[in-house]
């Protein structure tokens, strides 16, 4: 059985931060993630899509913010168990042991949740079914693939509208249809968008793709109005997605339907397991990197305390080591 100071399941960008942490507050760390590298959501769904809330970066690109992230923790050696996933709890001595994906045992002083909300999977094009099999894409991880091509967006939240903002000036054309008049976006993105050449089509929704193998052309209807064909080679569906926490939901976590519920300290209800990211819930809560950054930090000064009862919970600043 191997051993290790603080497992953090999860190698998003709450869990890298974590795993910096933890090696700054002079504990081993392992990070654990199903995905197959590090970068989480970020890396599976928008790697290059521009991040602009995270504190200290006008902007800055998603697969550059991971790299970044993966940078800081080096210099502490975090050991990376990717394309594994954590499936059973249990304890020891009072102790933490995970069960990985092929019976590994991992015992834990204590463990950090930052799995963002789980597995994930996105949601589908309704009119995908017997639709041309090329040409459908729910994640664009290179847009220069889409460089004069006409592109249509079908939904209405962040990611769509973010990705309006990154292909308008690579594509032929951009379109965007939503189904409600209202958006989910933020609206300084919005107001963006609307501002650029790209044509969005309101109360409408994508009916029918058409193309033999692959996509060239879609119908859009709009509610209570014609139906329009319009020339495509490329459908973006940004419609969300659904999240599993899969084998995390039957260990006995307070669970606030796919959240957990943790205290001001990041604590769950379990002994040693604190949870960080999207995947909490707790009064106020705001899912930002930049929030899950700041979690992070709590969780894993609290498990640094859980672990070594004589440890301080506030280390001092990271300045001071220079």
């Amino acid at each position: 059985m191997r051993e290790v100071d603080v497992a953090v399941i999860g190698a998003g960008p709450a869990g890298l931060f974590a795993a910096y942490y933890a090696g700054f507050r002079g504990l081993s760390v392992a990070v654990i993630d199903a995905l197959p590298e590090p970068g989480g959501q970020v890396t599976a769904m928008y790697p290059e899509k521009l991040i602009l809330d995270v504190a200290g970066f006008p902007a800055v690109k998603g697969r550059d913010l991971v790299a970044n992230l993966v940078a800081q923790a080096a210099p502490f050696n975090p050991r990376y168990l990717l394309g594994t996933r954590a499936e059973k709890l249990s304890y020891a001595d009072g102790r933490p042991v995970l069960g990985l994906a092929g019976g590994e045992q991992l015992a834990c002083g204590a463990i950090v949740v930052t799995g963002g909300l789980g597995s994930f999977s996105p949601r589908p094009l309704p009119c995908a079914d017997g639709a041309p099999g090329s040409g459908i894409v729910y994640f664009v991880t290179e847009p220069t693939e889409l460089a004069d091509r006409d592109v249509l967006i079908v939904g209405g939240g962040d990611s769509a509208f973010d990705w309006a903002l990154a292909l308008q000036p690579l594509a032929r054309s951009v379109t965007l249809v939503h189904r409600r008049e209202k958006f989910r976006a933020h609206a300084s993105t919005v107001a963006r968008v609307l501002a650029l050449p790209v044509r969005v089509v309101v109360n409408a929704e994508v009916t029918r793709l058409l193309g033999d193998g692959t996509v060239t052309g879609a119908e859009v209807t709009v509610r209570g109005g014609a139906t329009e064909t319009l020339p495509v080679d490329v459908v973006v569906a940004a419609l969300g997605f659904t999240a599993d926490l899969g084998p995390l939901a039957e260990w006995g976590l307070r669970l606030d339907r796919r959240h957990i519920l943790v205290d001001s300290a990041m604590a769950t209800n379990l002994p040693r397991v604190f949870a960080a990211g999207d995947i909490t819930e707790y009064p106020g809560k705001v899912r930002l990197i930049a929030t899950g950054f700041g979690e992070a930090a709590t969780a894993v000064n609290n498990a640094a305390v859980a672990i070594d009862p004589s440890a301080h919970l506030f280390p001092g600043h990271s300045s001071d080591a220079g």
